[in-house]
């Protein structure tokens, strides 16, 4: 069996791309607030946005997934959401260790980067077999 490296190369070019987008909220996060939760604040902003933007390519691009209403597509995108709830934890789990544990000014957008690669590895598995799968 001969393997297209493709479609590997584009999803991890989309990755790249709503990790940029999810770490580039979070550094304008704290660039703009500064209160006790920042860290938290800038996490959620950070995620949702990489998250919409990894659905809309994900969607469109590696999936080629065409919904047939709005309705659909609303579900698919929360089913996506559920699925990425437990990545998303594997991304946060990442981050916050860094934050914490890493001394090193910048330490949590390592973190963040690698438990976004980690995580975004997982998913493509999951929404492959679960979200995506027309019966």
């Amino acid at each position: 069996m001969k393997f297209n490296l493709k479609l590997p190369l584009l999803y991890a070019t989309f990755a790249l791309i709503a990790t940029a987008a999810n770490l580039l909220m979070q550094k304008t996060v704290f660039l703009l607030v500064e209160f006790a939760y920042t860290l938290f604040l800038a996490m959620f902003l950070g995620t949702l946005i990489g998250l919409v933007v990894k659905y809309v390519l994900d969607k469109k691009w590696i999936f080629r997934f065409t919904p047939d209403s709005k309705t659909e597509d609303f579900t698919t995108f929360v089913l996506y959401t559920v699925v990425g709830i437990f990545t998303t934890l594997l991304f946060i789990a990442f981050e916050m260790t860094f934050y914490f544990y890493v001394d090193f000014a910048g330490a949590q957008y390592v973190g963040g980067g690698l438990g976004l690669m980690f995580g975004y590895t997982m998913k493509y598995f999951l929404d492959k077999q679960y979200v995506f799968k027309r019966n």
